[in-house]
């Protein structure tokens, strides 16, 4: 009589095959919550520092839109679930509520919810808000280095993933100068501001509302913040239109992409401490861009050359 001994089962690891619920409710809020806003600029005509008094809740629920929508997205990635990961998004979604309560609440008692100081209440908020956005920070920390040290599936994506990840963090530090003692335009009950050099509240664009008369930091803040959709999507785009370059083009042009997306994320912010607009770039400031524009064209044509290198004598 003859027995069989049957192996146990391999465990394989819980694939993350779902999107991040917190992320995904946070999402949807921040959805309804531009639709109350956009009909609050409709119905308020109160106008707080030169903007109508919902523009700031509007523009920060949609920014939030699609930060929370393309993170979960991001995590969704992974090959296996990370607690890590999952404990970072919900301290991300926590800070998240705490600053958009905030700028809800100041919006609807007709203060501006960034820099005031005016009242020891006011400046509670302030204070509370900075506290949130520099946990937020360090948690977005967290949740990057997780997907740095993933295995994802496709090498493409997660070079862009990555590269996303770690662009957006130096737009989230871009910001730090608008909150430095020079930041302060000399008015009491302000401790800080967008603008160097005039007031906020000037002439600016219109719903961005940067300054076209002077430097806003906001400018490189938002470029940098961005890159969490452009690198992923410059990635997935190469992925369906440049397939037949070949995977190590691909990720060496969007190293290159990264590269170039940084400087220029790090030149906004150069030029808004300057003092100058960004409608009004001087000599100095189209110089250094048509540097960095030459760089990029260099590089990605010489990568582009190897690729067609690579491929010959892979054929020969």
């Amino acid at each position: 009589m003859t027995t069989t001994v049957t192996a146990p089962p391999v465990a394989t690891p819980p694939r993350s095959t779902t999107w991040n619920r917190p992320l995904l409710g946070f999402t949807a809020a921040m959805a309804l919550l531009t639709v109350v806003t956009l009909a609050g600029l409709v119905l308020d005509d109160r106008i707080v520092t030169g903007a109508p008094v919902w523009l700031k809740p509007f523009k920060f629920s949609t920014s939030f839109v699609l930060y929370a929508a393309t993170l979960a997205w991001m995590l969704s990635l992974l090959p296996q679930r990370s607690r890590l990961a999952e404990r970072a998004t919900l301290v991300i979604v926590a800070t998240s509520v705490i600053e958009m309560l905030i700028i809800v609440l100041q919006a609807a008692r007709g203060q501006t919810s960034h820099f005031n100081t005016t009242s020891a209440f006011n400046s509670a908020l302030w204070s509370a808000m900075g506290a949130s956005v520099m946990v937020l920070f360090a948690a977005q920390v967290v949740v990057a280095v997780v997907v740095l040290r993933a295995r994802l599936a496709d090498r493409v994506a997660a070079v862009g993933v990555r590269l996303g990840l770690g662009l957006s963090l130096l737009g989230m530090a871009a910001a730090v100068p608008m909150t430095l003692p020079t930041a302060a335009p000399g008015v009491d009950g302000v401790a800080g501001a967008h603008s160097v050099g005039v007031r906020d509240g000037g002439p600016g664009l219109p719903v961005l509302g940067w300054s076209t008369v002077g430097g806003d930091l906001r400018v490189g803040h938002f470029i940098g913040l961005h890159a969490l959709q452009a690198l992923p999507l410059l990635a997935l785009l190469l992925l369906r239109f440049a397939a037949r370059l070949g995977e190590r083009t691909q990720v060496r042009l969007l190293l290159v992409a990264g590269a170039a997306y940084a400087a220029v994320t790090v030149l906004l912010t150069w030029q808004a401490l300057r003092g100058q607009s960004v409608v009004a770039p001087d000599a100095l400031t189209l110089t250094a861009f048509a540097a960095v524009l030459t760089a990029t064209a260099g590089a990605g044509a010489a990568v582009l050359a190897s690729g067609r290198r690579d491929r010959k004598a892979q054929l020969a």
